[in-house]
């Protein structure tokens, strides 16, 4: 009898393992393929501006407007979008997300009209708030907090992908529809993740657990009030701060590092170009490996510590140090891995000073940081390059890095253990 009964034992605690790894797993994919999708989004217009700037009879200024309100759009509403994830939950919050983006980016290509653009691409900014608070709550609510690490670097990479194949794909569509086909078959792809959270989504929580509630008398005003005190708190403003200052330093290397190297250096574009396309690959791959990193030590600080200081490394070598082709391309690829590993530790970092019940105000409030920083590096580094001060940009990106260096490294260690890992 014991030597049959112990294998069935063996089979019946692996089971509930074994169904967890997978629910875990399907979660993880909804999630990544929701956010790949939301990258799509943010990269549809850079390659084809010009003609989209033809068939208006506009300005770059007039069709750069056009991200201007995106940006916008999302930086005022992305925290009130967090606070409706934790109300009204994640699962909902997200299918509308990819739904009103898939609509505001079929109206681009079928309404006639320059303003009726802008007011899309304004609306495509709205669909944008849902997704880092939507998606965070659900992996923070749903995954093994043995594993968020990689689960945060899976979604992160998914972004990161969905930024690296996007320009080709729309390229590609445009050649054969015209840039009204590349914008409608976006607009097909996000209903289709959409459709596909509807019937496959029900791995996905509609609610997030909320906190016991010290005080049972409090009314909704108060429960409002508690919010905001939040993501006013020190702790949440310093990862805000984070993120924008990763913004301005990201801003700078991926937009302006190619014209800054020619100016400064004489540098050819195309040897430029693959450097960074070595920087943007490599970052995707350090992600992942990040996400490795994060689940392996409580000391996210020091992880985004050693990242930081090899790429204000590479930042400052790329302005005073002018590098063979070959050189350049290594140098920006080491940077990109190491800028990649930081990511999942950042997203640690916010989770360990956020309470249960508050991932998508929080994620919401602290990811506008982003937006900020879209709207404020282009006009910041672009009077640099007016005034031909190209290596100026390279220090203001070293600058945002150390800051963010100092912000990571001096922030207050949970005094009790997290709300998330009871």
């Amino acid at each position: 009898m014991s030597s049959t009964s112990e294998p069935i034992g063996i089979a019946a605690d692996s089971d509930p393992a074994t169904a967890k790894k997978w629910h875990d797993a399907k979660v993880i994919a909804l999630v990544a393929i929701a956010h790949f999708t939301s990258h799509v989004h943010i990269m549809l217009l850079p390659p084809i501006f010009g003609p989209v700037k033809e068939a208006f009879g506009v300005s770059y200024i007039e069709v750069g407007f056009a991200l201007t309100a995106f940006n916008v759009a999302s930086a005022l509403l992305q925290t009130p979008a967090g606070f409706l994830v934790d109300r009204i939950g994640p699962r909902l919050m997200l299918t509308g997300g990819l739904l009103l983006g898939a609509v505001a980016i079929a109206a681009v290509a079928v309404l006639p009209g320059y303003w009726f653009f802008v007011i899309a691409y304004a609306l495509i900014g709205l669909a944008n708030t849902v997704y880092h608070p939507a998606d965070y709550a659900i992996l923070s609510a749903t995954i093994d907090p043995r594993k968020i690490g990689k689960a945060f670097s899976i979604h992160t990479f998914a972004g990161y992908l969905g930024s690296g194949v996007t320009p080709a794909m729309v390229l590609a569509c445009a050649a054969l529809w015209g840039w009204h086909g590349a914008f409608l078959f976006a607009a097909g792809l996000s209903f289709a993740v959409a459709l596909l959270l509807i019937v496959a989504g029900g791995v996905l929580p509609r609610t997030i657990p909320k906190p016991a509630a010290p005080d049972q008398g409090s009314t909704k005003g108060g429960e409002t009030k508690v919010g905001l005190d939040l993501l006013l708190s020190g702790p949440i403003l310093r990862n805000l701060l984070f993120f924008f200052c990763l913004a301005m330093a990201n801003g700078g290397i991926q937009t302006y590092s190619v014209v800054g190297l020619g100016a400064i250096h004489g540098t050819p574009a195309s040897a430029a170009n693959i450097a960074l396309s070595g920087f943007l690959l490599f970052s995707a791959a350090g992600v992942l490996l990040g996400g490795i990193v994060a689940d392996r030590t409580p000391h996210h600080e020091w992880v985004a510590a050693i990242g930081f200081a090899c790429t204000s490394t590479m930042a400052i070598l790329m302005a005073w140090v002018d590098m063979p082709a070959a050189i350049l391309i290594g140098v920006m690829s080491l940077g990109g891995l190491l800028n990649g590993v930081i990511q999942p530790s950042r997203d640690m970092m916010v989770r360990a000073v956020t309470p249960v019940g508050s991932f998508g105000k929080v994620f919401g409030f602290v990811s506008t940081g982003f937006n900020l920083g879209g709207m404020t590096s282009p006009l910041l580094y672009g009077w640099l390059m007016d005034r031909h001060e190209p290596r100026a940009i390279f220090m203001i990106v070293v600058v945002f890095i150390l800051l963010a260096l100092v912000t990571a490294i001096t922030r207050a260690k949970p005094q009790a253990k997290a709300a998330w890992t009871r």
